[in-house]
């Protein structure tokens, strides 16, 4: 399994409109996506203008139909002007009791 993790930071008058889109952005990748096994939206208890996801796919290929997809294309044009940082980072997962 091919996992994803991003950081979010945005700017505070966009909180809101972020959350109802990645809200929305979670449900369509784990809706449409055969590939996307689970898309986890966390948000910072201490700090509402950060948001960490866990995203988990198939494989690096199915990572890339998410890149692709209009729903995620949608989504980032959408918010890039809302944020004022964010960080992507992969990985493999090597162990999980879910899916071991």
């Amino acid at each position: 399994m091919f996992a994803i993790t991003v950081t979010f930071h945005v700017q505070p008058e966009h909180i809101a409109s972020f959350d109802t889109a990645m809200a929305a952005q979670a449900r369509n990748s784990v809706e449409r996506e055969p590939g996307c096994h689970r898309f986890d939206v966390c948000k910072d208890p201490d700090d509402p203008a950060r948001t960490f996801l866990y995203e988990l796919y198939t494989d690096a290929d199915a990572f890339q139909d998410h890149l692709a997809s209009d729903h995620y294309k949608n989504f980032d044009a959408t918010v890039a002007l809302w944020l004022t940082s964010k960080a992507v980072e992969k990985w493999t997962l090597a162990h999980s009791p879910v899916t071991d």
